[in-house]
C-alpha cells in the first residue's frame, strides 16, 4: 500500500509493517495506525510516522544506545494487552526533540513494542526517569 507523508513524501509499505497503538499516544490518542521507518543517514534514529496524520513523524531511538544503564519498571496491566511472555519479545523506543538547543530522550514515558504482533503502547514509567533527558554533546543547529 503507499502512504503520503509530509517528511518523507509517497512510500510504499506492506500492510505487514503496520504497527498498531490501539490507545494511540500521550497527546495523539487519534494517531493509532503507525510505521516504523529507517534514518537513512543515522542508523540509531527510526522515524514512527503516523497513517492518519501525514505531518506526524516521531523521531524514535533505543535509550539504551545513549544511557545505558536505563531501565524502567512497568505495571504488568500496562503490557498485558501487548501479549508479550518474556520480556525479550518487547522492543523499547523513546521519542527525542529539541529542547533547550540539544536533543533530549523523553524516558518517562517510553515505547513498548512486541514486535511479532505488530502491537505498541506508551507506557508511563514507574521510575523516576526525566521527560526530557538532555544528551550531552547535541547542540542543534538552527536552519535560516
Amino acid at each position: 500500500m503507499n502512504i503520503n507523508t509530509t517528511r518523507f513524501g509517497t512510500l510504499a509499505i506492506d500492510e505487514g509493517d503496520i504497527l498498531t497503538f490501539v490507545d494511540g499516544l500521550i497527546g495523539m490518542e487519534q494517531c493509532r495506525r503507525w510505521v516504523l521507518l529507517a534514518d537513512a543517514q543515522n542508523s540509531a534514529l527510526a522515524w514512527l510516522q503516523s497513517l492518519e496524520r501525514a505531518e506526524v513523524a516521531l523521531a524514535v531511538v533505543s535509550p539504551r544506545r545513549f544511557v545505558p544503564e536505563y531501565m524502567c519498571r512497568v505495571a504488568r496491566r500496562d503490557i498485558q494487552p501487548l501479549g508479550l511472555t518474556e520480556p525479550t519479545e518487547a522492543q523499547v523506543l523513546v521519542i527525542i526533540s529539541q529542547s533547550g538547543g540539544s536533543l533530549a530522550l523523553n524516558l518517562k514515558a517510553p515505547l513498548v513494542i512486541h514486535l511479532a504482533e505488530r502491537l505498541g503502547r506508551q507506557i508511563v514509567a514507574r521510575d523516576d526517569h526525566a521527560v526530557q533527558h538532555r544528551l550531552p554533546g547535541t547542540a542543534v543547529r538552527k536552519s535560516a
